[in-house]
C-alpha cells in the first residue's frame, strides 16, 4: 500500500505579493502551510532584495507551471547612481565610485538600445551554473569565471520616475530570461556612470499581476476565518493564452485515460486559429472543470497533461 500524502489536495495559484526580504522558497513554503496543500511549487524565482508578484501553484496547478515560464513579466526597479557593486544591488561589496549622475534626459535616450532582442551577460551573483557549481557561489569565493551572453527579449522601457539626481525609476516588460541588474549594469556603462539597483519591484507574470495579488498578511487572515479559499485562483488562470476545447464527458473519460480523441472539422479550424507562435497546446474543458492539455495533432486532440479536478 502506497503511504498516505501529507496535506490536503488543494489546487489552485495563489498570486503572492512577496514581501521584501524574504526568499522564494521561503515564501511557498509558507502558501503551502497555510493551505495545508499536499503540494507546491512557483513559476519564476523573485530575489529575497525584490518585492512583487510570485505566483504560487498548488496541487494540480503544478502541472501549468511550465506554461508560466514563458510569460511577460513587467519589472520597476530604482537605479542608484554613483556606486557599484558586485552583485549590481545594494547588498554587495562596492568596486567603483563616480560623481557621474546621468539627466533623466541621457537615460531616456539610451533605453532604446536595450529595447527588442538583445544580447545580455547575466550579472556573476546569479544563479547560472558554471561547471557545475552556482555563479553566486564562485563569485562570493572570489573565483574567476566568465558567464557568456545569451539572447534575451525587452518589449519595452520607459523611465517613470527621477525622484532626485541619485535615482532614476525604470519600468520594463519583458519576456523570459532577462535580468535587470544586468540592464542596470549597462545601462550605466553606457552612460559613463557607476549604479546598482536599489529597489526592485516585480508587478506582473503573465495573467498575474498587482490587481489579484494577496499578501501573506491576508492569505493568515483568510485561514484564521476558514475562508482560505477565497485567496485561491483557478488552475487554468495559467492558461489564458492557450485556446479552449468544450468536452462531452465520453471526451473527457477519454482524455482523462490518456486517450486521444477525435475532433469535428469545424472545431479543428477554429482551434487552429487561435494558436499562436507555432503551438499545438489545447486546453479541454467538462463544463468549467479542466480536463486536459493535449497537442493537436492530424484532426485528433492527444492529452499530455491530464487534472485530476472535480
Amino acid at each position: 500500500m502506497g503511504r498516505k500524502k501529507k496535506g490536503q489536495p488543494v489546487h489552485g495559484w495563489v498570486c503572492l505579493d512577496k514581501p521584501f526580504e524574504m526568499g522564494s522558497t521561503e515564501a511557498v513554503t509558507k502558501v503551502r502551510r497555510l493551505f495545508d496543500a499536499q503540494k507546491a511549487g512557483h513559476a519564476g524565482t523573485l530575489d529575497p532584495l525584490a518585492s512583487g508578484i510570485l505566483p504560487i501553484a498548488l496541487g494540480e496547478a503544478t502541472k501549468t507551471v511550465p506554461f508560466m515560464m514563458e510569460a511577460e513579466k513587467v519589472y520597476r526597479f530604482t537605479v542608484n547612481w554613483g556606486v557599484s557593486t558586485d552583485s549590481v544591488d545594494r547588498e554587495g561589496e562596492i568596486i567603483g565610485r563616480s560623481d557621474v549622475r546621468p539627466s533623466v534626459e541621457a537615460v531616456k535616450a539610451a533605453l532604446p538600445a536595450f529595447v527588442g532582442d538583445i544580447e545580455q551577460t547575466p550579472p556573476r551573483f546569479s544563479a547560472i551554473k558554471v561547471d557545475g557549481q552556482r555563479a553566486y557561489d564562485l563569485a562570493r569565493e572570489g573565483a574567476e569565471f566568465e558567464l557568456e551572453s545569451r539572447p534575451v527579449t525587452i518589449h519595452e522601457a520607459e523611465v517613470t520616475d527621477a525622484p532626485d539626481a541619485d535615482h532614476v525609476e525604470i519600468t520594463i516588460r519583458t519576456g523570459k530570461g532577462v535580468y535587470v541588474r544586468s540592464l542596470a549594469r549597462d545601462l550605466a556603462a553606457m552612460l559613463g556612470a557607476e549604479g546598482h539597483v536599489s529597489a526592485l519591484r516585480r508587478e506582473r507574470v503573465g495573467p498575474f499581476s498587482v490587481e489579484n495579488a494577496v499578501t501573506l498578511d491576508f492569505l493568515t487572515d483568510l485561514v484564521h476565518r476558514d475562508a482560505a479559499f477565497e485567496g485561491l485562483l483557478p488552475v487554468a488562470t495559467a492558461l489564458d493564452d492557450i485556446p479552449e476545447l468544450a468536452v462531452t464527458d465520453q471526451d473527457a473519460f477519454s482524455l482523462r485515460q490518456g486517450r486521444p480523441i477525435v475532433l469535428l472539422p469545424r472545431q479543428v479550424e477554429t482551434l487552429k486559429s487561435r494558436l499562436r507562435d507555432g503551438s499545438r497546446t489545447v486546453s479541454a474543458f467538462q463544463g468549467q472543470t479542466l480536463v486536459a492539455l493535449g497537442q493537436l495533432r492530424a484532426g485528433r486532440l492527444e492529452p499530455d497533461r491530464v487534472f485530476n479536478l472535480s
